[in-house]
């Protein structure tokens, strides 16, 4: 059996999938893959990058960071880094990074953060991506749970919060509305393809 850090030797394009805990990131990929990714028992347990790869393609699922319940701020601290340093120390590899965020409450969360004039780690995350100039789009989760005439409204404020001008539709090349439970991820699956097209690798195609 192939070890999990081994899965990574010989990998030509790598899809990063980063987010908060809780925001359905593991259904997500699963989804995606049709692959179970192996989580903790409970947030906060698992400390490093697990992979999924396919031929030269290699699906990474980051640990969730954030605040979880029953987990010391050192731990969560440690996750943290873990993540930067993944990330720095392959950025060069990472193709493509999908930052995955809980659409009905991602708004909310961000203004609770700043609030208190702290800067939530979701946005600390999304700038540092673009700084190392990594390709990232946004999968916003949960989108069945909003009511179908405030999802425009919605997705304008989390777009906002991101640095971005709303209506959010002007930017359906970085954002794509999902639910991961309900199956809905056509917007994503579609801007992937797009990434792999542009890299002349539509034979990763059928994995999408």
């Amino acid at each position: 059996m192939v070890k999990n850090e081994d899965l990574t030797q010989g990998a030509n394009y790598e899809i990063l999938f980063v987010g908060r805990s809780n925001v359905g990131k593991s259904s997500l990929i699963r989804e995606i893959t049709g692959k179970k990714v192996k989580v903790g028992k409970r947030p906060g347990v698992t400390l490093k990058a697990t992979h999924i790869r396919f031929s030269d393609l290699l699906i990474t699922d980051m640990p969730g960071f954030g605040f979880m319940s029953g987990v010391k701020d050192h731990k969560q601290d440690i996750v943290k880094n873990e993540i930067v340093r993944y990330i720095e120390d392959n950025a060069e590899r990472i193709d493509l990074a999908v930052m995955v965020i809980d659409g009905p409450v991602f708004v909310d969360l961000v203004d609770r953060w700043e609030s208190r004039n702290e800067i939530p780690v979701d946005l600390e995350l999304y700038a540092f991506l673009k700084e190392l100039n990594i390709d990232t789009v946004v999968a916003v989760n949960k989108i069945d749970k909003i009511k179908d005439d405030e999802l425009d409204f919605v997705i304008d404020g989390i777009v906002d919060k991101l640095g971005m001008l709303p209506p959010w539709k002007q930017w359906l090349d970085l954002i794509a509305p999902i639910s991961a439970k309900k199956g809905n991820i056509k917007s994503l699956k579609s801007l992937i393809r797009q990434r792999l097209h542009a890299a002349k690798r539509d034979n990763l195609f059928k994995y999408f």
